[in-house]
């Protein structure tokens, strides 16, 4: 045993570890901001969350930044339990994707993968062709980690008896695989050093497979960590991953011997059989507790009792995990919060509407308290979006970010003047003269104008529309004709004495307030038509 050799393997991991982030967050870049759609909107049944947790998983190549996500969206409530449960049934077997490249015979063209990596991401004409470059680099230096790891075991040739041991104690293996995934924090390279021992004829078929078992225990440690400070359900999610992991390992530890005939026939060469025992473990588990989901999930339930709910203050999606975990996710929760905003914008815009023109004073306290409510989400939104330039994000992504603030701006200021007319509808109520039918009647439809602006600005932003923001511009004009146009209509009123002067003034600053809601509508709609367009350009 030489310490050039153990350089040599601490390096080869070194390098497996760096290729295997490197990967991810290429393929992140490339299709992270659409990940929350497809995990939100195709997971409605188990067996879609399963396929929607594969396909996330081989896509970015981690099971732990797809978990961390899941545990991330169920704790912001985009996910219910039994969903969560599908997708990471789904991330089990994606991950095992890498493991099955592993043992594919393709180190011969490590080096033209780098090649051409970096031919693309220097030379690249788009943004995604550099990260394409990135992500083929990161495969070749993978194929160079492996190499690398299995030309510097020869030391180990005269410890056998040592990794022999794992056969005639499976559990021994299995703490080896959980505590090596524990330790490299990658289940990916815990396959691979595995490979690697078998490829050198130092880890036999049925020492390896207790391994790759433990290394199945490890992975959801992730999960565990990123369920620390979350909410109950986010727990039940990360307690469901552990449970689903640990149940299946041993079940297959009883049948260890039939599985391991099984596993012999699958393949003749030892890479492979130890690929298909990774995959065929996590196959297998999955089509056993797949018809118990439900049932399932009341038992993370039972275990873990769901917590009176309450309503959460702050912030609803900007969960400081995703940031480290996948930050090019984290933008989309911003985007989310916004329209969260937005919501409680609208809503504050109806109540107003009920106090100003049909005295409903008990509403009142509500629009204060949602006012304030959408003040601290604004700070929240810097303060989150600040966080995310820092850990680094694409240029793209950080032109969306710096969209979405703007938007949250708007939104604030929306709410502002809402909370504005209330002032302005006390002071009414103090006066002995009110406004006339007529002006009542003037406000009561610019005001319905601009609910319609934020409305529809609201729906072209949600849904990544720019055509429906659009017609948000046509809207915000009419309000400026309108305040133009109300205002040399009251004072006309006000030359025949059919206003009070005072109140005749306060009239024409309620003109202005109503129409910088339809101004500000507009800015969040100008917002939806850019960031459409930088992702429409990132794309090319």
């Amino acid at each position: 045993m030489s310490v050039q050799s153990i350089i040599q393997l601490l390096g080869g991991v070194g390098l497996f570890l760096f290729a295997i982030k490197l990967i991810s967050e290429a393929l992140q870049l490339i299709a992270g901001d659409r990940l929350r759609q497809l995990i939100g909107t195709l997971t409605k049944t188990p067996i879609m969350g399963v396929l929607v947790g594969a396909c996330v998983t081989v896509l970015i190549q981690s099971s732990s930044a797809t978990t961390v996500m899941t545990v991330s969206f169920v704790d912001a409530g985009l996910m219910t339990l039994t969903q969560a449960i599908g997708v990471i049934m789904g991330a089990n077997i994606g991950t095992t994707v890498t493991g099955q490249i592993l043992a594919i015979k393709v180190q011969d063209y490590a080096y033209l993968f780098i090649i051409i990596g970096v031919l693309l991401s220097f030379f690249g004409r788009s943004k995604v062709q550099k990260y394409a470059g990135n992500g083929l680099l990161g495969f070749g230096l993978l194929f160079v980690g492996m190499q690398t790891m299995e030309s510097s075991m020869s030391f180990l040739r005269n410890e056998k008896e040592l990794f022999l041991m794992f056969s005639h104690n499976p559990l021994m293996g299995v703490l080896a695989g959980t505590l090596l995934t524990l330790l490299v924090q990658s289940s990916a390279a815990t396959v691979g050093l595995t490979i690697a021992l078998g490829v050198q004829g130092l880890l036999p078929l049925h020492a390896a497979i207790p391994i790759i078992l433990g290394d199945n225990i490890g992975t959801t440690i992730t999960a565990v960590l990123a369920s620390i400070g979350t909410d109950r359900t986010a727990k039940q999610a990360c307690a469901a991953h552990v449970l689903f992991n640990v149940i299946g390992v041993c079940i297959f530890l009883t049948i260890l011997p039939l599985y391991q005939e099984l596993i012999a026939m699958t393949a003749t060469g030892i890479a492979h059989q130890i690929a298909n025992a990774h995959t065929l473990f996590n196959v297998f588990n999955t089509i056993i507790f797949l018809p118990f989901v439900k049932p399932f999930a009341a038992l993370i339930r039972r275990l873990l009792p769901d917590k009176a709910h309450k309503v959460v203050e702050g912030a609803q999606y900007l969960d400081p995990k995703l940031i480290e975990a996948t930050p090019g996710i984290a933008v989309e929760a911003v985007k989310n919060e916004c329209a969260y905003m937005g919501f409680l914008a609208i809503h504050l815009l109806d109540s107003v509407q009920e106090v100003f023109f049909n005295d409903k004073k008990d509403l009142i306290p509500k629009i204060e308290e949602t006012e304030a409510k959408i003040d601290q989400l604004h700070k929240a939104v810097k303060a989150y979006a600040e966080d995310i330039m820092q850990a680094g994000i694409s240029d793209d992504a950080a032109r969306m970010l710096t969209l979405y603030v703007a938007s949250s701006g708007n939104i604030e200021r929306i709410g502002d003047y809402g909370k504005k007319l209330l002032e302005y509808y006390a002071y009414r109520q103090n006066r002995p003269k009110d406004f006339s039918q007529q002006a009542m009647t003037e406000l009561s439809g610019m005001y319905a104008e601009a609910h319609h602006a934020i409305v529809t600005a609201l729906d072209g932003f949600i849904n990544d529309d720019p055509d429906k923001a659009r017609e948000v511009a046509p809207i915000a004009g009419k309000l400026r004709g309108l305040e133009v146009e109300l205002r040399n209509r009251h004072i006309q009123r006000l030359d025949k004495q059919e206003c009070d002067s005072e109140t005749g003034l306060v009239y024409v600053d309620i003109l202005g307030i109503i129409e910088h809601i339809g101004y500000h509508s507009n800015n969040v709609a100008k917002a939806t038509i850019s960031s459409c367009t930088a992702e429409h350009k990132a794309k090319a």
